[in-house]
């Protein structure tokens, strides 16, 4: 093994220690339910390990690591034939706080949204690193964000006239 291949298996090694619980929760706001996310973060580092030589460097490696664990728990949930939910908060993970009239939501927003809205809240990502994630361009990011919480107000507003 290179020197250069073995300071990347250190360095996802680090980021797999200090980020985990963050991969987490992103995966499972993807798939509905901890363990299908717990299984989707480990293939997506089985696969970053050993795809670690083809990774060229031109963008960080959080970023290549974060499209990986986002690709899988999509790949999760379309095999399980399941519809992208927000995820109910689990004892072992601590979400974002969010009244029970938030989550369904979330739920409705188009992917895009709600993956820009998992990033952006439950794994604390700046707009550049979303972008990179999702392969878009940070104006992107900004607008699909602007539109997802402009459909969660007017959800809530729906709500809070019913009530």
């Amino acid at each position: 093994m290179s020197r250069t291949e073995q300071t990347r298996l250190h360095e996802l090694e680090r980021l797999y220690e200090s980020r985990f619980p963050q991969f987490v929760r992103v995966a499972q706001a993807v798939v509905g339910d901890r363990e299908s996310a717990l299984d989707a973060v480990q293939d997506a580092f089985a696969n970053v390990v050993r795809a670690r030589s083809s990774f060229r460097g031109e963008g960080s490696l959080e970023a290549w690591v974060w499209r990986a664990v986002v690709n899988a728990a999509r790949t999760s949930m379309r095999c399980r034939q399941l519809t992208i939910v927000a995820a109910e908060p689990d004892e072992d993970i601590e979400l974002p706080a969010a009244s029970p009239e938030l989550a369904p939501l979330v739920a409705a927003l188009p992917e895009r949204q709600r993956l820009v809205v998992f990033l952006r809240y439950y794994a604390d990502l700046d707009y550049r690193s979303i972008g990179s994630v999702l392969g878009i361009e940070v104006g992107t990011v900004s607008a699909t964000l602007a539109s997802a919480h402009a459909a969660i107000r007017r959800g809530l507003e729906e709500v809070q006239s019913r009530g």
